[in-house]
């Protein structure tokens, strides 16, 4: 008895439009797209589908099984998928990499960020001193773009002192197509980190030339796709990476991160005033650890009170622009826990002060900005007098 009443080229055709909608867990694009599918065939209820995979040994072989098998067994008459992993070849690997960046064969990546036309919105998250919480918040604010809806990428360019990948939970390595490297996501977003490279907890000890190239590795050579936000978890002051980071991408905007003491206030502003140097613009400041709320609702000021809207004033008298102070984040021991644990705060205890305070400032960076190439400004431009 046959298992299927629709002629084959329609079983075929529902195959094919099947494939279609699993996307390459790394990649996010359709594996029909991808050229991953080598060929099909079709009898007596089995689909036996011939699949690519970028590299041997792919950690994601088990979720691309899962989701093809989800696929097919979804078409009447298809009872069961059998799945042939084999590797791409060189050529292969090659075509797959010139279709990702867009047509282009150059030797010689770009970064995307840094074109005229691009509608990536570049945070640096900075800081005068350590410790004032800036990659909790980072990630916090990475996470609650994501649950926007956002396409939204980190970068952990504290070289030095690592630590988004744990806050955001991501323990996988990239994966290597060519010369590009796709990076690993968790909770919706994309993360790069040096850690990631390196063996066990080993330090990093670099000099200037090698940290300017590990940033721009990160930007040219990682596939980020189309995102909506960039951020970057800069080490703490003004050195080698804030250097690098104005030369590679100009359009970045500055977000200084500061706790309320008047020490901390004072590094915060050197760290937000080398946008005067750079030409870069400084988006605002964000306060950190502002207060501690008590059971019976009143407020301790464990590190004092007023240094994040000091650190905003200062910057708008020095820089000429509004700098404003963008929210305040009170101190709260889940912050800890929910970055210990990978389970960003926003996500974990979204009820928490601290979550709600981080995802109001998420609110007003959640702006996706257009492309200006090719549009009239409506300047008037006037003679100067000399």
């Amino acid at each position: 008895m046959a298992t299927m009443s629709a002629p084959a080229s329609t079983i075929e055709d529902a195959i094919q439009a099947a494939l279609a909608t699993v996307d390459d867990p790394e990649i996010r694009r359709p594996i029909t797209e991808l050229g991953m599918v080598k060929g099909f065939t079709v009898a007596d209820g089995t689909v036996r589908v011939e699949l690519l995979l970028t590299v041997a040994g792919c950690p994601l072989r088990d979720k691309l099984d899962n989701d093809i098998t989800a696929a097919l067994t979804k078409i009447p008459g298809i009872t069961s998928v059998s799945i042939d992993f084999g590797v791409m070849s060189e050529e292969q690997r090659k075509a797959l990499q010139t279709t990702l960046r867009g047509g282009s064969a150059s030797a010689e990546p770009v970064i995307p960020f840094a074109q005229p036309g691009s509608r990536t919105r570049v945070y640096a998250v900075a800081s005068g001193k350590g410790g004032v919480g800036k990659s909790s918040v980072t990630v916090n604010l990475a996470a609650a773009l994501a649950k926007r809806g956002l396409s939204v990428g980190v970068i952990d360019a504290d070289i030095y002192g690592h630590s988004v990948p744990r806050m955001l939970g991501v323990d996988g390595r990239p994966t290597r197509v060519e010369e590009m490297i796709m990076p690993p996501q968790s909770h919706g977003v994309k993360v790069i980190s040096i850690g990631m490279f390196t063996a066990g907890n080993a330090a990093v000890v670099w000099r200037g030339p090698m940290l300017h190239r590990a940033l721009q590795q990160f930007l040219a050579d990682v596939y980020w796709g189309d995102l909506d936000v960039l951020l970057l978890d800069l080490p703490p002051g003004t050195g080698d990476v804030a250097i690098s980071l104005a030369q590679l991408l100009p359009n970045a905007e500055i977000l200084v991160v500061t706790t309320p003491q008047a020490a901390a206030a004072e590094v915060a502003e050197r760290a937000g005033a080398i946008a005067l140097q750079t030409h870069q613009r400084v988006i605002g400041v964000v306060e950190n650890m502002s207060w501690l709320e008590l059971p019976d609702g009143s407020r301790m000021e464990v590190f004092g009170a007023g240094g994040g809207q000091t650190v905003a004033d200062s910057l708008t008298t020095a820089i000429g622009a509004s700098v404003p102070l963008l929210g305040q984040v009170p101190l709260d021991t889940r912050v800890r826990e929910a970055g210990d644990a990978g389970d960003p705060i926003v996500l974990a205890a979204p009820d928490a002060p601290a979550a709600k305070a981080l995802d109001a400032v998420a609110a007003k960076l959640a702006v996706r900005r257009d492309s200006l190439v090719g549009k009239p400004l409506g300047l008037m431009v006037n003679a100067r007098k000399g």
